[in-house]
């Protein structure tokens, strides 16, 4: 797919396309706002590291002076990784275009720009959802919308167990988002494996996932595929204490009054305090995991074209 000319795509990424050669979009809002500085830029150059040594070019998507990029070079990078940037959603792509100012993308920004430059397979930590209590806020994230829209294949440890999880599935089937589990019989909670929910299909090898990708495209279907993929077991957090601090931020929360988009942060602040910092381990490792799953999906696809 030629890219958008508001789109600007690096050569590497624009050659590696058309060559059909494996290509796995990155985004940047777990450089600009996930992750602390500075391990922020490492674990962002490392990921991008090991997609090099599996054969599959990295194009991590952010926006810088409001360009958007599908293929961020080092300098850019680094650039979004030390400065305050916004955090870059769909809705805000033409605002940040018309100001010139920067930003990361988060799961919906980065799988509509990585489209538009070609890129069919996309690795992130986790999805955003349906939050609790969305039954009288309607407050659920935009990446569920975009992913009804955009035929790309995301690779994610499913969503954040501070979301309403099951909630968040029921809303994928509604907007006809297929959704596999990788070696999974349920869905994963991010810093567990085991939400609690069901996945629809189970997968148990890249080459499969990449398949169903293929005929989501031969049917002209427009939504994503989602590719759950469970944590390591033993880098998961232990699930006993997952629950008590979870159910404790959760008190907390309704306790203060926490509500809207106050409340993501609140509750992840918590579980990374009640855990003495172990919760961002666990997002290190989910990220790298999907990286590196996401490498071998892209391969099978790239195999298979």
């Amino acid at each position: 797919m030629p890219s958008h000319p508001a789109v600007t795509v690096a050569e590497e990424v624009r050659d590696a396309v058309a060559a059909g050669r494996p290509v796995v979009a990155l985004e940047s809002t777990i450089v600009t706002h996930g992750l602390p500085r500075p391990r922020n830029l490492a674990v962002a150059t490392d990921a991008e590291a090991q997609l090099r040594e599996a054969g599959v070019v990295p194009a991590t998507v952010g926006v810088v002076d409001g360009r958007p990029v599908v293929g961020l070079g080092v300098d850019e990078l680094a650039r979004l990784a030390q400065e305050p940037v916004e955090k870059l959603s769909v809705r805000d792509l033409p605002v940040a275009v018309a100001r010139g100012t920067s930003g990361g993308t988060t799961v919906a920004a980065t799988a509509l720009l990585a489209h538009r430059a070609g890129v069919a397979v996309f690795a992130t930590g986790g999805l955003g959802g349906v939050h609790r209590g969305a039954s009288t806020t309607f407050d659920e994230s935009a990446d569920l919308v975009a992913l009804s829209v955009v035929p790309i294949l995301v690779v994610s440890a499913g969503v954040k167990s501070i979301l309403d999880v099951p909630a968040t599935l029921e809303r994928l089937e509604t907007l006809n988002v297929t959704v596999l589990g990788y070696r999974t019989d349920t869905f994963p909670g991010f810093y567990v494996r085991d939400a609690g929910v069901p996945v629809p299909t189970r997968v148990d090898a890249p080459e499969e996932a990449a398949a169903v990708a293929r005929a989501r495209d031969a049917l002209g279907l427009r939504g994503a595929v989602v590719l759950a993929n469970p944590v390591a077991a033993e880098a998961q957090l232990d699930v006993a204490e997952h629950r008590a601090v979870l159910d404790a931020a959760l008190a907390e929360a309704a306790d203060r009054g926490v509500v809207g988009h106050d409340t993501t942060p609140f509750l992840l602040e918590r579980v990374r305090h009640a855990t003495q910092g172990r919760s961002l381990e666990v997002n290190v490792a989910v990220y790298r995991g999907n990286v590196g799953l996401a490498a071998r999906v892209a391969a099978a696809l790239a195999a298979g074209a």
